[in-house]
């Protein structure tokens, strides 16, 4: 695969922002039949992404973390911390709340192998797309990948 991920991408995708309510994301994701979003600041720049995943622990709930007590002490089996993370999530009432933060992206100019591992190695269905300035120029899912190995096969 030699293409560049600017030659397969999606430019200019639907982004959502922080302090957009999650109920309105939502209904985004749901009419555009999307599996997910980037998120952006004011200056459109990454800050996180928005997935199906993220909407469905928000919907599955918490569970809490497991201890037992022990001489008066409180001994924890799972990090507690966690716990309020998951709980914040859940709880969350907008975009910002509830989406993963810190995302995985590449640039236009990186080869779509390159863009291919990364998928493969995060275990994420889609890379945002930043230019140097971190600000979203597209979107790459996994059938951006697929429809353009089928074109080059077609045509080979």
């Amino acid at each position: 695969m030699t293409q560049t991920v600017a030659e397969v991408m999606t430019a200019n995708p639907v982004v959502t922002y922080p302090e957009t309510p999650i109920e309105e994301a939502i209904a985004i994701l749901g009419e555009h039949k999307f599996s997910g979003l980037p998120v952006v600041n004011e200056r459109h720049q990454l800050v996180g992404v928005l997935s199906n995943q993220d909407i469905l622990e928000r919907q599955e709930g918490v569970r809490p973390p497991v201890f037992f007590w022990f001489m008066d002490a409180v001994i924890w089996l799972e990090n507690p911390h966690h716990y309020r993370q998951e709980l914040h999530k859940v709880l969350g009432a907008t975009v910002g709340d509830v989406m993963t933060p810190n995302p995985i992206s590449i640039r236009p100019e990186e080869l779509v192998s390159v863009a291919a591992h990364k998928m493969h190695q995060h275990r994420i269905r889609r890379l945002p797309v930043v230019n140097s300035e971190n600000r979203v120029v597209g979107i790459l899912t996994r059938g951006d990948i697929v429809r353009s190995i089928a074109q080059a096969t077609a045509a080979e």
